[in-house]
């Protein structure tokens, strides 16, 4: 089962939504603001993917906590991702052991394809 990982009220997240339904993919969501990751979650997706795939270095949240202007360390931006959800860069596709970070229409089409289909 392939799962979207984000928040509700975001235009990434509801265009990523749209081209799932669109196109027939079943998908289970979770809302990081109901449902926030955990620890072994978030560290599963850092050591899969990295931090600096995964924390939108762009975003309102990052802007205001300052921290473009800190020198963090590795274990300083997790525990800052950990606690500020938000900044995680969305979405993010998880399936079976694969993940996808971001929007990207074409990377959904090879993701969401299962093996025996693109035979």
């Amino acid at each position: 089962m392939l799962h979207i990982v984000g928040i509700n009220n975001c235009n990434k997240i509801r265009d990523t939504k749209k081209w799932m339904d669109s196109h027939d993919v079943e998908y289970e969501f979770i809302d990081l603001k109901k449902a926030p990751l955990t620890r072994e979650e978030l560290k599963e997706l850092e050591i899969k993917v990295g931090l600096d795939v995964l924390v939108n270095k762009r975003g309102r949240k990052w802007r205001d906590l300052g921290l473009a202007n800190k020198d963090l360390t590795d274990e300083e931006l997790f525990e800052q991702l950990l606690e500020h959800q938000v900044m995680i860069k969305r979405p993010v596709l998880i399936k079976d052991e694969a993940v996808l970070v971001g929007y990207d229409e074409d990377s959904f089409e090879t993701f969401v394809v299962e093996p025996e289909e693109s035979q």
